[in-house]
């Protein structure tokens, strides 16, 4: 990769997070951290207000527009061939705010690159077996009451048929055993326990903050899986 290459993909990382700490970038694109602090100024030079957090890293100064990031055709191919995947691995929300991040996208494309997306998604096709088939609309509920540590209440039900309301604390979500799995403190039963997204009936966010004070790593409950696939 040359350096111009390089400052342009420290611009982008920058942009995709709120703090890049200095070992990040420079793992990321294989440098030195004296080549970090090199490249840095070089692009503080050229007009980006990039400033430094201690114990959290860099950062582009809020409230600044930086013009639409230019995509070549492999990275927008990848794009499309995610969309795909996505029809068997999320659910009707995650498809949704994907596609209209993909338009968002195409908006600052070429014609020409367009053109040749509209074409290769016509000739990129995905096959979904039965028990993918995701039809269910809560994971972007669940995403947000995780950020927000906020509670939600479920109408559950077992695979015995057995139906309960729950109000839990969701810590994450895990895709195994082919189903997405939401992973929650629930206050019924006063333990974390493993919800299959699937069999959940209703789900609403009651907009009430998380009542436990902690919670152990969604990493820790995926070492007690009773799968390893």
């Amino acid at each position: 990769m040359n350096r111009i290459d390089r400052l342009f993909g420290i611009v982008t990382l920058l942009q995709s997070r709120r703090y890049v700490g200095v070992e990040a970038i420079a793992e990321k694109f294989g440098i030195s951290i004296r080549t970090v602090y090199r490249d840095i100024r070089a692009i503080s030079e050229q007009g980006v207000p990039i400033s430094f957090e201690a114990n959290r890293g860099y950062y582009i100064v809020q409230g600044y527009f930086l013009p639409p990031v230019a995509f070549n055709n492999d990275e927008a191919n990848a794009l499309i061939l995610m969309e795909r995947f996505l029809t068997g691995f999320a659910d009707r929300s995650i498809q949704k705010h994907y596609i209209t991040a993909l338009n968002k996208v195409k908006n600052v494309m070429r014609s020409q690159q367009k053109e040749q997306l509209e074409f290769l998604n016509e000739h990129i096709k995905f096959q979904i077996p039965s028990r993918l088939q995701n039809d269910f609309e809560y994971l972007s509920a669940i995403q947000n009451a995780i950020v927000c540590k906020s509670i939600l209440r479920i109408d559950y039900e077992k695979e015995n048929g057995e139906r309960s309301c729950r109000e839990v604390e969701s810590i994450g979500l895990i895709f195994y055993a082919f189903s997405w799995h939401l992973i929650a403190w629930c206050h019924l039963r006063h333990e974390y326990r493993d919800f299959r997204v699937s069999r959940i009936k209703k789900l609403h966010d009651i907009q009430c903050p998380f009542r436990k004070s902690t919670h152990i790593p969604v990493a820790d409950f995926m070492n007690k899986l009773p799968v390893d696939y």
